[in-house]
């Protein structure tokens, strides 16, 4: 048995803006705190990514003394870290239909200036339900805007693994994961079914499908062909590319970095 230690603990306040590294954070069944309670939607409502609009990676994001800021170049906008407001806004992610709160107008003007797009603003307070999907549930676990669930696991070995195949290496930010562990061989939390961290306790539902936001540098916006060209060659399975381990929290509580993963239980 390995001994691993969480390394990174990363949120990130508004879908598909960068993230923030923290030392500890509480882990709830939505996902950690503050993690994607805000995103953009186009005039219909549909959520916007880095998948059709890159240049998402080049907004920063950082704490405030009340909320975020968000960084474009020189220029910073500041959001709270929770909303309140009785104007809604009717918004698809994914299979998922829900009303949520929407932002003033000057929060969805700045990004639109900025974005050469227009969009909105919104978030997702705590009375707003959206249920993981129902083959992965244990006891009704929730998600916020990510993608599908409400975590993401990766280990540095894997990582390591995959930049030794490469001639550039990438970091993990392109892999936009919230827990980032050390110890264990390449891919151990593909193994993974029951984790202990900190108060928490987690249970891994299924391996991370990949898609192009993997080949976007998150520090310019660039595009390229990797690092999914080479994961394509080792780690493809029913025309999927897997890298990283999704999770559900079963009980939720504090955690950080530093922290042992009890491993309660592995795949058989």
């Amino acid at each position: 048995m390995f001994t691993c230690k969480l390394t990174d603990l990363i949120i990130y306040p508004v879908k598909s803006l960068k993230g923030i590294s923290l030392t500890s954070s509480n882990a709830g069944l939505k996902g950690f705190q503050y993690d994607r309670r805000w995103m953009l939607v186009d005039d219909a409502g549909h959520f916007i990514t880095q998948r059709t609009l890159p240049v998402l990676a080049t907004l920063g994001v950082t704490k405030s003394n009340k909320g975020w800021t968000i960084s474009y170049g020189q220029e910073r906008i500041n959001i709270p870290h929770e909303l309140s407001t009785k104007e809604k806004k009717k918004i698809v992610v994914w299979d998922s239909h829900l009303e949520v709160s929407l932002a003033p107008y000057f929060y969805g003007e700045w990004l639109s200036d900025h974005l050469n797009i227009h969009c909105h603003l919104v978030y997702m307070d705590e009375n707003v339900k959206r249920p993981v999907d129902a083959h992965y549930q244990t006891n009704n676990e929730l998600v916020s805007f990510a993608d599908a669930f409400p975590y993401l696991l990766i280990g540095e070995s894997s990582l390591q693994d995959l930049n030794s195949r490469m001639k550039d290496p990438v970091p993990v930010d392109r892999f936009r994961p919230n827990l980032v562990f050390s110890g264990g061989e390449p891919f151990y939390e593909d193994t993974f079914d029951r984790i202990e961290i900190g108060e928490a306790v987690f249970k891994a539902v299924k391996p991370c499908a990949r898609c192009i936001v993997t080949t976007t540098d998150q520090q310019s916006g660039l595009r390229g062909s990797e690092p999914l060209l080479t994961l394509s060659k080792y780690r493809k399975k029913e025309n999927h590319v897997l890298f990283g381990q999704n999770l559900i929290c079963l009980k939720e509580g504090k955690i950080k970095v530093g922290d042992t993963l009890y491993l309660s239980a592995l795949k058989k």
